[in-house]
């Protein structure tokens, strides 16, 4: 029985890390980064860097997980997994559109690569329910950080189904 191909993912915290719990995705990804992780996974913080997160997807990827906090009305420390299809993003960048490469949002960063042609395969989002994002300042608020460990497991549950669940992560 021949195996089939891995699949290539690209797993990316975005966010701010001097506004608070902002900085959830990329403590989730730095936190990935300490676990084996299989051939063809890749990790990054993409931080506040949108335009160096489309570079990244462009480059080909079956599927792409994006940790980030999301403010839905929850509690502080919620976790929520969205899946955002191609069809549910705006079209598109149009002629006289100004796209700002230092404040693109992940939904922009989808926008961009959607308009050039290299929508990875399938995208998932974790988001954390953040208790403060709008004051400066360094370090998660205690639900946020309380949440990353939970966050971690549920992107590796995530990895494995996007892999098929042919081979679970160590």
């Amino acid at each position: 029985m021949t195996e089939e191909p891995l699949r290539s993912i690209l797993i990316a915290g975005v966010g701010n890390a001097w506004l608070r719990d902002d900085g959830f995705g990329g403590e989730v990804a730095r936190r990935l980064t300490e676990r084996p992780l299989p051939a063809g996974v890749d990790v990054m913080d993409a931080g506040t860097g949108g335009l160096d997160l489309a570079y990244e997807v462009m480059r080909g990827y079956d599927a792409l997980v994006i940790l980030d906090v999301s403010q839905q009305g929850g509690e502080p420390g919620t976790l929520y997994v969205m899946e955002p299809d191609e069809e549910s993003v705006p079209g598109g960048i149009e002629d006289g559109d100004v796209i700002n490469p230092h404040g693109m949002d992940p939904q922009t960063v989808l926008r961009f690569v959607k308009s050039v042609g290299a929508w990875p395969g399938r995208v998932v989002v974790i988001a954390c329910e953040p208790a403060d994002v709008e004051e400066m300042g360094w370090g998660l608020s205690e639900p946020v950080r309380d949440a990353i460990e939970r966050a971690v497991d549920l992107v590796v549950e995530t990895v494995a189904e996007l892999r098929g669940g042919a081979r679970a992560l160590p």
